[in-house]
């Protein structure tokens, strides 16, 4: 065989995602769509050598490269200027998924409406309602506005001549997925659909200078539906979380090319729209005249923001002679059947014989470790049926020995606590100084905090 020559064995592809296999399975790996790999045949191409070429733009010292093409122009609204590092960057691609019906096409519609009031012509392209739809729902949180473009598209086609028409500085897709790109084959939705769109829509940006907003779709599991390459292709990635039966609203960034990759902003739906929660520790938190036993409140980092959120636990003797039940709620059910096991192990507190119910206020959702001496209080103080002084925050994570151990960004989170009226607070052993106003209690263990406070 000539050595300029290289010959591959028959295989097998996706028709999906091109992933490529050397057997047939019914199944692909890549993309997990069933039945659509087949077998191509084997194909021979001559290894070429690739010569120097033209160049876009010669390249320069980076200390001449301008920076006025990539500054963020803040859209108006503050807690989604804060997830995306202070605004909107020219040419930049985001894609914000989120499940359906839990309010993307609404705050996106504010968006719009904001930086087409502020900067000129904006284009919002719906593959899945239709103008009169969106229209209505403008009408109803108050974003008309004469330099708001809208069009109802499910062509790349189409979409590429409404951008040369209107020549926006913001489009906004809702949503990637109902847009098909007749240049390639593929199921609507597809992989290889979805790819091709955002590639194309991503090099008109660039090239434009045009921010670009893709609104996509999730599976049951939460995870953005189509290709992994989707996630690659763009600059900022935003997810959209709530509850259907509460109110609140959090967008978080889980990959952003121009600023922090983990801030989040709160947001609370209602008929006007979506509207921005500046200090959403108050929405965590229950608003009571006297303490209840089985309630801590302790102090959560998301990003760089600390949030005061409030843990509940219940105890209560387990009926029928079964095995005690166990119930979570917006906590990590195995870091609750740990500080429950340390409490008993530990701390005395018999709850083998017991039901214990532990749950977050508001629909957050607690997930660090800082929040494990809040529980172990919460679980105490309901199984005492006892409880904790009022105005007291508790902050430590909770080791199997039962010791008290340091957390990140105790300052703030202490200075948080304190500037929401907070006196007191639970902290491990060389916690620093305290705040203004605010009293420590250094604990060294479950042991010695149950003594401190009963």
């Amino acid at each position: 065989m000539s050595p300029s020559v290289k010959s591959t064995r028959p295989a097998h592809r996706c028709t999906e995602c091109g992933y490529a296999a050397t057997k047939w399975v019914g199944r692909c790996p890549e993309c997990q769509t069933w039945g659509s790999v087949a077998e191509v045949g084997a194909v021979s191409s001559p290894l070429r050598a690739v010569g120097a070429g033209p160049v876009s733009a010669k390249a320069r010292p980076i200390g001449q490269i301008e920076l006025a093409g990539a500054r963020a122009v803040p859209t108006g609204i503050a807690e989604f200027d804060r997830v995306l590092g202070g605004g909107l960057v020219p040419g930049a691609v985001l894609l914000v998924a989120g499940e359906p019906g839990v309010g993307k096409s609404t705050l996106l519609l504010e968006v719009a409406h904001r930086v087409a009031a502020a900067n000129g012509p904006t284009l919002l392209v719906s593959g899945e309602e239709s103008a009169a739809q969106v229209r209505l729902r403008a009408e109803r949180i108050g974003a008309l506005h004469e330099e708001l473009y809208l069009a109802a598209e499910t062509e790349l086609s189409a979409v590429l001549s409404h951008i040369d028409d209107v020549n926006p500085s913001l489009l906004v897709l809702d949503s990637v997925q109902t847009v098909r790109s007749p240049a390639v084959d593929g199921t609507d939705g597809g992989a290889t659909q979805v790819r091709a769109v955002a590639s194309a829509l991503s090099a008109v940006a660039k090239s434009r200078g045009m921010t670009t907003i893709l609104v996509g779709h999730v599976t049951k599991d939460g995870a953005i539906a189509g290709p992994r390459a989707l996630e690659h292709l763009v600059d900022v990635v935003l997810s959209f979380d709530g509850e259907r039966h509460s109110t609140l609203r959090m967008v978080r960034a889980t990959k952003n090319r121009f600023g922090p990759a983990d801030e989040i902003g709160c947001f609370e739906i209602g008929d006007t729209g979506v509207i921005g929660v500046p200090d959403p520790s108050h929405l965590f938190v229950s608003r009571r005249s006297a303490p209840v036993p089985g309630s801590c409140v302790t102090v959560t980092m998301e990003g760089s923001r600390p949030l005061l959120a409030e843990v509940q636990a219940l105890v209560a003797t387990a009926g029928g002679g079964g095995s005690p039940r166990r119930a979570v709620s917006g906590l990590d059910s195995q870091r609750v059947a740990m500080v429950n096991a340390v409490v008993e192990r530990r701390g005395g507190v018999r709850l083998a014989d017991a039901d214990v119910f532990a749950a977050s206020v508001g629909g957050v959702r607690i997930v660090e470790p800082a929040a494990d001496l809040a529980l172990a209080l919460a679980i105490a103080s309901a199984a005492k049926d006892r409880p904790l002084p009022q105005g007291v925050v508790a902050l430590g994570e909770v080791g199997l020995s039962g010791e008290i151990r340091r957390v990140g960004g105790l300052g703030r989170r202490l200075a948080e606590a304190a500037r929401q009226g907070y006196t007191s607070a639970l902290v491990p052993e060389d916690a620093g100084p305290a705040p203004k106003g605010m009293r420590l209690v250094e604990v060294a263990d479950i042991g010695s905090a149950f003594a401190r406070l009963w």
